[in-house]
């Protein structure tokens, strides 16, 4: 049986770090605040994985107060979010994740994040597809004191 789950993540952007989205680092002025390398968009992936199979949220797997997770790559949650399937006896079947950001400019990157999104999940490339757009210049998103990402996954479940 096919289960949906949808993930949502935002974090502010702030000299003196590095910007990963999608695990990939991108070249930018400032990257996201946060306890881990703060992917959005890993962190909205795996929380549609984890919706999906009806499990509680990102936070409650890796808290933000356990100094493990402090600085730690999101393609840890993604490899996690995977292996919770795994442990239902389950597999996803596919991710569709949107990124919002004004700049930096995401199209130039989205080949290599989806591959990274991909291997993390253990999936075919074509089972994962991201996007970009902008907030058109609304809002904190598109003051640039932001950036944002929602993702769906849709899981296979035995019932």
């Amino acid at each position: 049986m096919i289960h949906v789950g949808i993930g949502y993540d935002v974090h502010a952007l702030v000299e003196s770090r590095k910007l990963v989205l999608g695990c990939v680092e991108i070249p930018h002025t400032r990257g996201l605040d946060g306890h881990s390398d703060a992917d959005a968009l890993a962190h909205a992936i795996t929380d549609a994985v984890l919706g999906a199979i009806g499990e509680v949220d990102i936070g409650h797997f890796f808290p933000n107060t356990d100094p493990r997770w402090k600085g730690a790559p999101s393609r840890v949650f993604l490899e996690e979010s995977a292996r919770q399937v795994k442990a239902r006896g389950g597999r996803i079947v596919n991710i569709d994740a949107t990124v919002i950001a004004e700049q930096p400019k995401i199209f130039p990157h989205l080949a290599q994040m989806k591959e990274r999104v991909a291997a993390a999940l253990g999936l075919p490339v074509t089972k994962v597809g991201i996007k970009a757009t902008t907030n058109e210049r609304m809002g904190f998103l598109g003051r640039e004191e932001g950036i944002a990402a929602m993702a769906v996954a849709s899981v296979d479940l035995p019932e």
